[in-house]
C-alpha cells in the first residue's frame, strides 16, 4: 500500500448517464489528509457552499481566504466543521495548529481566531469530510475513479474552486490532462 497522505484525488471524468444528481464527488479534487491500512481522510476542496462562515462559527469570517465562505469538504459529518491552513510549519500546538504535512495544517476552530490569524497564511472551512475504510480507497483506484497527483501548497487555497479540477489536470504532464476534454454532456461532443 502506498501511503496518498498529502497527494491529491481527481476524480476521472464519467458520463451524464453514470453521475447521480447529488454525486459531491463528481469533478472534485480532494486533499488526502491521513491514509494508512485503516483507510482514509479527505477534504473536498471544490465545493463552496455559499454560506458564510460567520453564520456558523462566529468570529472566523473575516479571516477565511476568498471565496470567504464554507466549503463543503465530503459527504460525511456535515454537521461537524474542520478548519485547513498553510503556516510555516513552525506553530507550537497548544495554540491550536497541528502540522500535518508541508504547509498544511488544521486548525482547531475552539480555539480564539485572534490568536491564530496572525500565525496561518491562509485559512479554510469545511463541513464534512470524504472518509473510506480499509482498502475501500484503492479499490477505487484500481477501478479507475481516481487519478492520484501531486498537491501543490495553494490548491485547498484556491480564489477559484469552480476552474481547480481543471487547472489540476492541465498542470499534469502525462496523459492524465487529457481528461480534461472530456465535456460534461458528452451528448455534446
Amino acid at each position: 500500500m502506498t501511503d496518498l497522505t498529502g497527494q491529491l484525488l481527481v476524480a476521472v471524468p464519467r458520463e451524464e448517464s453514470e453521475v447521480v444528481e447529488d454525486d459531491v464527488f463528481n469533478r472534485s479534487v480532494v486533499l488526502i489528509l491521513h491514509h494508512d491500512e485503516d483507510g482514509a481522510h479527505g477534504l473536498i476542496l471544490n465545493r463552496p457552499l455559499g454560506a458564510e462562515v460567520d453564520s456558523v462559527l462566529p468570529g472566523w469570517q473575516e479571516h477565511v481566504t476568498a471565496p470567504d465562505c464554507i466549503f463543503q469538504g465530503g459527504p460525511v459529518s456535515l454537521d461537524t466543521a474542520l478548519a485547513l491552513a498553510s503556516a510555516d510549519g513552525n506553530e507550537d500546538e497548544s495554540l491550536g495548529i497541528r502540522a500535518l504535512f508541508g504547509d498544511i495544517c488544521l486548525v482547531d476552530l475552539d480555539a480564539p481566531p485572534p490568536i491564530i490569524a496572525p500565525v496561518v497564511d491562509r485559512l479554510r472551512i469545511y463541513a464534512g469530510y470524504a472518509g473510506w475504510g480499509a482498502g475501500q480507497l484503492e479499490d477505487e483506484i484500481e477501478e479507475g475513479l481516481w487519478f492520484v497527483v501531486n498537491a501543490q501548497t495553494a490548491d485547498p487555497f484556491s480564489g477559484d474552486p469552480a476552474e481547480l479540477w481543471e487547472r489540476i489536470l492541465r498542470r499534469q504532464r502525462s496523459v492524465v490532462s487529457f481528461a480534461v476534454t472530456f465535456p460534461a454532456d458528452p451528448d455534446l461532443n
